[in-house]
C-alpha cells in the first residue's frame, strides 16, 4: 500500500524587517499541492500576501494494492474481505483524504480536482474530468474543510447521494 501521511500546525504573523525603507515587502506565502495519480485526485492548498495565518492542516493518501491474489484472507474473515488494511474487493484503488482549518488575514486558494487516471481516445487523449472545485478568498476569514476523493468507489466509508434533477 502507498500512502502519505501529513500533518502541519502552524501560526505565521507578518513584520516588515523596516519600516523607513519599504523595501521589505514580502509576506507570508505557504503552499502545498498533493497528488494521487492511482485515483487522478489533486489537492491544492495556498496562503499568499498573508499578514496572519494561523492553519492546521491534515493530508493523507493511499494507493491500495489490488493485486493481491483472491484467497488470502485473514482467519475469521469474510471472503468477499482481504485480510490486513485491504478494503473489499473489488473495491476502491485509493483516496485523498483532507482536513483544512485555518484563519487568515490575506490570499487562499483551495482547490481539488478528480479526474479519471487514463486518457480517454473518445476525449482525444485527454483526461476525462469527475469533479472540481476552486475557491479564492481574500479579506480576513477562516476556512474549515473536509474534502474526500475515492477511487471508483466509496468503499462503504461515507457516501453521498446526489439530489435528482427536477
Amino acid at each position: 500500500m502507498d500512502y502519505i501521511n501529513f500533518t502541519k500546525e502552524a501560526e505565521f504573523e507578518y513584520m516588515p524587517v523596516s519600516y523607513q525603507t519599504g523595501t521589505y515587502d514580502q509576506k507570508w506565502m505557504e503552499k502545498l499541492c498533493v497528488q494521487n495519480y492511482a485515483i487522478g485526485a489533486v489537492l491544492t492548498e495556498m496562503y499568499t500576501h498573508a499578514e496572519h495565518l494561523q492553519k492546521t492542516t491534515v493530508v493523507k493518501t493511499r494507493a491500495y494494492d489490488l493485486t493481491i491474489p483472491p484467497g488470502n484472507y485473514g482467519i475469521g474473515v469474510d471472503s468477499k474481505f482481504r485480510s490486513g488494511p485491504y478494503p473489499p474487493l473489488p473495491c476502491c484503488t485509493g483516496v485523498l483524504e483532507a482536513n483544512l482549518n485555518s484563519n487568515i488575514i490575506g490570499v487562499a486558494h483551495i482547490g481539488w480536482i478528480s479526474r479519471d487516471p487514463q486518457a480517454d481516445p473518445q476525449l482525444k487523449g485527454r483526461h476525462a474530468e469527475y469533479g472540481r472545485s476552486v475557491e479564492d478568498l481574500t479579506g480576513v476569514f477562516s476556512i474549515e474543510k473536509f474534502i474526500q476523493l475515492w477511487g471508483n468507489s466509496t468503499c462503504g466509508a461515507i457516501s453521498v447521494d446526489w439530489l435528482p434533477c427536477v
